[in-house]
């Protein structure tokens, strides 16, 4: 006889000092392009809103889990740390000037944020059975969606009022390209490392066991 359980795993040391390492950062570096604009080459890129969206989107996935998960699996250390980096990166990158610096930057942000949101998701919402197009579906749902909530924020919070606007629309194709272009690749890498038998303690999920009681599973209630 079989039943599902909630499997508690723990997660590498690293993925967690990472994690918590990024959110420290990103918290930090928020403040002080709060309270020095320029010195965060943020002025005229909506600073504001970034300080409110993007430590609630950084903490999401700690909110969510314990109000809807705590019983049932161990804190999805990766996955969380996978978001947070999204956040984390584009303050970073800006305050080193790399947007207006090299070249192609932002449609690397574009391509490998968008991605790593899309394999948030993935691991959050899906077991590692399922099938190939499944995910990719997930994917494609998540990166387009997140992509084209991104360029709509952007143009209403910089874009609109820029001197550059009229070219933005090719950029935007752009954007919204190699962000479903990263969604695609996150879904198939995760995919093949789940065969592989990785990521398997990635995010919380149901797994079978036999009734007999294992050492790091309880039973759902």
């Amino acid at each position: 006889m079989t039943e599902l359980v909630a499997v508690r795993y723990d997660s590498p040391p690293v993925v967690r000092t990472a994690n918590i390492t990024a959110k420290s950062g990103l918290i930090v570096m928020l403040v002080l392009t709060l309270l020095y604009p320029e010195s965060g080459n943020m002025q005229d890129k909506a600073a504001g809103v970034r300080a409110i969206v993007y430590p609630a989107l950084s903490f999401t996935v700690p909110v969510v889990w314990y109000l809807c998960w705590k019983e049932r699996s161990s804190f999805p250390w990766l996955a969380d740390l996978l978001v947070t980096i999204t956040c984390f990166t584009d303050i970073l990158g800006n305050r080193m000037d790399l947007y207006d610096t090299i070249v192609w930057f932002d449609d690397w942000m574009h391509f490998m944020n968008t991605g790593l949101l899309a394999a948030a998701a993935i691991l959050l919402t899906m077991h590692r059975s399922t099938s190939l197009p499944r995910v990719v579906e997930r994917a494609l749902a998540v990166g387009a969606t997140g992509a084209i909530a991104w360029e709509i924020g952007e143009y209403f919070a910089f874009i609109s009022g820029s001197s550059h606007r009229h070219f933005a629309y090719a950029d935007t194709l752009s954007d919204l390209g190699l962000g479903v272009f990263g969604a695609l690749v996150a879904a198939v890498v995760i995919h093949r490392m789940w065969g592989q038998g990785l990521l398997t303690s990635a995010a919380p999920q149901l797994d079978t066991w036999p009734q007999i009681a294992h050492p790091d599973t309880e039973r759902l209630r």
